[in-house]
């Protein structure tokens, strides 16, 4: 049973919507070069920390990404890929991570589509010997790469993989954005306080899609609504990368619903004009993490007016959306104007540099071993919100619960957070999603 989270206290919060064309940087070099500009948010600079030839885990913080420069979840890229360099530069600030400097290897994780994109840069994180690879986005992504880094004994964590199947999925595999058992509960109980009784989903064939179907089902049908499409076992789903919708809407519109699902990626950008070119009022569709962008240079005003959708992630402070924007003009020559899964991504090497710091060691084994504890699964843990603050704590002997501005809490034993922000957003004339207010849940009231 899937609790109701219509009770839990909202909270303020406020991301963006958007998409970036910009292409990270992280290569491996022989030297830890970088641009350098003056940053007009944060009043900081910043440069890339390129990783040097021949550096490995041993003797370096060596941070490697694989998150999406190319393929369905692209828009995610620019903020997952600051959020990483962010992080490693307060590291570097703060003098290393076990004593050790930090650099930074960036790769493609490309998407379900094409898995031999993801499959050869979790190759080339594995011979790089990285100490973590952050990443991927895509759940389906992280099912087919997973086993590459498991079997080499490297510490994978995404920040946004939601995907219900990948709780404990491995003891190498964490990951800073909670399981759909929260997001799901949320987008159902959005559903049900807006009075919607007959739901259809329009969802793809991937782990991300299905699964976050399911739990939304189950949230509704446990209140009294009733899925009249796309239920799960009913074999309605389309697979990835689909371009045409008219059968899916049609049948979809035929069991007259009073609210449609949409759980897609890029192909959200399809599914929107064919469901009003058959008379539908996107007013009544609502959205996901995987396809809540803008779209206001996608659709004619006035499309998604009024329709919905949620966002795992707590509001991250205008101070850290300053930084991170600042970071990614500086070092990829333009500002941010999404800000999804930054802070998931900041948060993942900041745990994994504290872990590091613990442990003694910057290698992926001590910095699994240590993982759980400075996110505050030891009694008594201290809480710190700064990279530099946790390190002085425990150079002093302290305990630590770090808590970033991702808001999550300790990670459990399936290595998941123990609770998370789910924000609710609404689509304005432009197209645009505005935030209008965040449930706060934890993993242990979403699965009773």
């Amino acid at each position: 049973m899937i609790a109701p989270l219509a009770a839990l206290a909202l909270a303020a919060s406020a991301c963006g919507g958007g998409d970036s064309e910009s292409e990270p940087s992280g290569s491996e070099s022989s030297d830890s070069s970088g641009s350098e500009s003056e940053s007009a948010d944060s009043g900081e600079t910043f440069e890339a920390a390129d990783c040097a030839n021949g550096s490995t885990s041993a003797d370096t913080f060596k941070v490697g990404s694989i998150l999406p420069l190319t393929g369905n979840l692209a828009f995610l890229g620019p903020p997952e890929i600051a959020g990483v360099g962010l992080a490693v530069a307060d590291v570097n600030s703060a003098g290393g991570a076990a004593g050790n400097d930090a650099c930074f290897l960036s790769t493609d994780s490309g998407d379900t589509t094409d898995n031999s994109v993801g499959n050869g840069s979790a190759n080339q994180l594995v011979d790089a010997q990285v100490s973590i690879a952050v990443g991927a986005a895509a759940s389906g992504v992280t099912e087919n790469i997973i086993g590459t880094f498991t079997d080499n004994e490297i510490v994978q964590i995404s920040p946004a993989n939601t995907a219900t199947s990948l709780s404990g999925a491995s003891d190498y595999y964490f990951r800073t954005a909670p399981p759909d058992t929260i997001q799901g509960g949320a987008l159902g109980d959005l559903l049900i306080q807006d009075g919607r009784q007959r739901v259809a989903f329009i969802v793809f064939n991937d782990p991300y899609g299905t699964g976050l179907r399911n739990v939304v089902q189950q949230t509704v049908e446990d209140q009294g609504a009733e899925v009249v499409y796309g239920a799960e076992g009913d074999g309605d789903e389309f697979p990835p990368g689909q371009t045409t919708f008219s059968s899916e809407v049609t049948a979809a519109l035929a069991a007259e619903p009073d609210a449609i699902v949409i759980l897609a990626f890029d192909e959200t950008a399809s599914i929107i004009p064919e469901l009003e070119a058959q008379g539908w009022d996107n007013a009544n569709s609502y959205f996901s993490d995987g396809n809540l962008a803008d779209y206001s240079d996608s659709f004619d005003p006035g499309v998604l007016e009024g329709a919905k959708g949620t966002l795992p992630g707590a509001d991250a402070p205008d101070e850290f959306r300053d930084r991170v924007s600042s970071w990614y003009e500086d070092v990829e020559g333009s500002a941010l104007d999404d800000f999804s899964y930054a802070a998931e991504s900041y948060d993942a090497v900041i745990l994994a540099a504290l872990a590091a710091t613990r442990g003694e060691g910057t290698d992926p084994n001590t910095i699994r071993e240590n993982m759980r504890a400075v996110s505050g699964s030891e009694e008594g843990s201290e809480e710190c919100t700064t990279y530099e603050e946790c390190v002085a704590l425990l150079e002093d002997g302290t305990e630590i619960q770090y808590r970033g501005p991702s808001g999550i809490g300790p990670i459990n034993e399936d290595n998941d957070p123990s609770s998370a922000f789910i924000g609710i957003y609404q689509f304005d004339g432009d197209n645009v999603n505005q935030f209008q207010g965040a449930i706060e849940a934890t993993s242990d009231e979403a699965s009773q």
